[in-house]
């Protein structure tokens, strides 16, 4: 693969698809369990969770493809195993609750945070200390984008 000119230094492309590497990998475990619950829903908010369960995992494939897109920009190749994935994630995949609407809502409500922690960590250190402004404004509308979906999650549960 010819190099990406971009601009930033081969050292800090590196750490840039290196952290972008850790956002699929928790982007692909949310999508994974997002599919999971949707899958599996019971009970008698069946039909608006399972509906609402599809568009938030048709949301999440599309971030996927987005990230992964993003670490090829930077000139890396893109982790793409459930090893590899298993293995960067700050996500569990292993759910915790039962399987109605208040439990999965819960449990997707505490991976988007944490999600929106980690990405709000990284924006700084990928413009300031590796020259990535793009990825970090990348980055930025990702998390609006989770701290959103955990907003609607929030409103579920009260």
């Amino acid at each position: 693969m010819k190099t990406a000119n971009i601009g930033i230094s081969a050292e800090n492309k590196q750490a840039v698809a290196d952290q972008l590497a850790k956002i699929l990998a928790d982007e692909f475990v949310l999508y994974s369990k997002t599919l999971n619950f949707h899958w599996n829903v019971e009970g008698p908010d069946f039909h608006s969770v399972h509906v609402y369960l599809e568009t938030l995992y048709t949301e999440q494939q599309e971030i996927i493809d987005t990230v992964a897109e993003k670490i090829r920009m930077v000139g890396h190749y893109v982790p793409a195993t459930l090893a590899d994935y298993a293995a960067l994630t700050h996500l569990t995949e292993k759910t915790k609750g039962k399987n109605n609407g208040q439990d999965i809502f819960a449990e997707l409500l505490e991976d988007h945070e944490s999600i929106i922690i980690f990405l709000r960590e990284e924006i700084k250190p990928i413009a300031d200390k590796w020259s990535a402004e793009g990825v970090s404004d990348y980055i930025t509308g990702l998390m609006e984008y989770h701290e959103k979906t955990a907003w609607m999650l929030r409103s579920h549960l009260k």
